[in-house]
């Protein structure tokens, strides 16, 4: 049962406080499982929120046992959505493990253009067919109307659109790894494949269209932010840190760079970090109520060092855009926030775009030259035990640690994916909707809706971001004809049997 059909579940907590429990189970339209829990007292008053993220995946044991070299291919399968992002930063880190301390020209060009490809059509989705329904009609929109059929049916141009911009995402894809979907292009120490000239000459016939297309959506997400600006500056509003990669110059940049972090005031907590230094800076804390895990500043410790990651953090932390169309928005972004970062939930909508526009820029620098036909594919050198690879993908920093034995078979993997850098965020933009619209209310569809409005900005991945976090119990429930729970039995994953009834 979902907000998205009919009504939210209702569930009366066990609990001393008589709680009311309410339940959005699960998200719609986002990409994987998860549930937000409400806690509401008899005033109506909403006393906690919580994302709880309800599938298990455990690609960090998967791929313990392997073979290196299998990683690029093996870890995208994490994802439908985002999974060039994981080829990548996997195959970086591997690019480090076989010695290739710099890849050759043609080899970093078909990644970067696999790359753009990958973040144009992943945010093309999101917004499009996800989230525009909400921004284009309105939150409370009838249920039956509020999707991506409605948009089509009222906004047809719009919808052809986004579908187009996200096919050619797909196709640039295709070209530099072989399929739209779990690819094989990147490799230990560079591509398998260059670009030829018949294929350069295909994805030109659209480009310009593309960056067109881009612009008018940049536009109207512009138009329907300052259509009621204090609502979407307000809703579900957040102070945060914020972390992304960044250029040697400043620059924004998806593909490489040095990891920095801003405060909630815009000061630098640190800069052009070595990402293979991410431990030193970084931690993931754990919490009983999910599988995903709460990663944190570790100077600034649990409570205060969670911090935003994706088209947010990476626009409010860049100096400058390197295409000219999209550095126009970003100056116009920044202005919007008077010296401050832009901290409004809903502007990653905005910042998402200003993304998409760079990407087909690039595409299109890309395209015109001439090292993405070159011959040169590879560079390797001596044998590495440990391989960290980090990237920016759509949804933000992702992180791929590895470490192998003298067979090369991973020992030991940690991935920290970018929805689960966002975490914590998330759960404070919960809690913020909720205080804001749902305290004191009677609830109703239209309302929960704000919730899942809020977490859906963050394009969240479910499906990439769950982890064990030491206890994945099987658990078996004998309950009888009066459905009366007499007996249940966990399963450890240490074998461990234990009766906890």
């Amino acid at each position: 049962m979902s907000s998205e059909t009919i009504t939210s579940q209702l569930e009366t907590a066990d609990n001393p406080k008589d709680l009311e429990r309410i339940v959005i189970n699960p998200l719609t339209r986002v990409e994987g499982h998860g549930k937000v829990t409400l806690l509401q007292d008899e005033n109506l008053n909403i006393k906690q929120a919580r994302l709880h993220i309800s599938e298990f995946r455990g690609f960090e044991k998967f791929i313990q046992g392997r073979p290196y070299w299998e990683l690029p291919v093996l870890v995208q399968r994490l994802c439908g959505i985002c999974p060039v992002s994981h080829h990548l930063a996997a195959a970086k880190a591997t690019d480090m493990i076989v010695g290739a301390t710099e890849l050759t020209a043609t080899a970093e060009k078909i990644r970067r253009l696999m790359h753009f490809g990958q973040t144009l059509q992943s945010h093309a989705l999101h917004f499009f067919h996800l989230c525009s329904p909400d921004l284009l009609f309105g939150f409370d929109d009838d249920v039956r109307h509020r999707n991506i059929i409605g948009v089509i049916e009222d906004s047809p141009e719009i919808a052809k659109q986004g579908v187009l911009l996200r096919k050619y995402g797909q196709e640039v894809i295709r070209i530099t790894s072989g399929k739209r979907i779990h690819g094989t292009g990147a490799i230990p120490g560079g591509v398998n494949k260059n670009v030829s000239k018949k294929e350069i000459d295909y994805l030109k016939q659209d480009i310009e269209q593309m960056i067109s297309w881009s612009q008018d959506a940049v536009d109207l997400i512009k138009r329907i932010f300052f259509e009621h600006y204090d609502y979407h500056m307000s809703f579900g509003t957040i102070d945060s840190n914020m972390l992304s990669l960044i250029a040697e110059d400043g620059a924004f940049d998806i593909y490489h760079g040095g990891l920095r972090a801003k405060d909630d005031k815009g000061n630098v907590i640190f800069d052009h970090v070595d990402y293979t230094r991410y431990g030193d800076y970084i931690k993931e804390g754990v919490k009983n109520w999910s599988y995903m895990k709460f990663p944190f500043i570790t100077s600034l410790g649990q409570d205060d060092g969670w911090y935003r990651v994706g088209p947010l953090a990476r626009v409010n932390n860049c100096d400058f855009f390197t295409t000219p169309m999209a550095e126009k928005e970003r100056q116009e972004f920044i202005a919007t926030g008077k010296g401050l970062p832009i901290q409004s939930t809903l502007a990653f909508h905005w910042a998402r775009l200003i993304e998409v526009l760079h990407c087909a820029e690039a595409i299109k620098e890309l395209l015109n030259d001439s090292d993405i036909s070159g011959t040169e594919l590879l560079n390797r050198g001596e044998l590495q035990s440990t391989g960290i690879g980090v990237i920016e993908a759509p949804r933000g920093t992702l992180f791929h640690h590895y470490e192998i034995n003298d067979d090369g078979i991973v020992e030991k993997a940690n991935l920290i994916v970018s929805t689960t850098n966002n975490n914590q965020a998330m759960n404070e933009s919960i809690r913020k909707v909720a205080s804001q619209y749902l305290d004191g209310n009677k609830l109703s569809e239209a309302l929960l809706n704000q919730v899942e409005v809020a977490v859906r900005a963050y394009d969240p991945c479910l499906s990439c971001a769950t982890h064990a976090i030491g206890k994945m119990p099987l658990q078996i429930n004998l309950i009888n004809a009066n459905d009366e729970l007499i007996d249940r039995l966990e399963k450890r994953v240490t074998g461990e049997i234990s009766r906890t009834v």
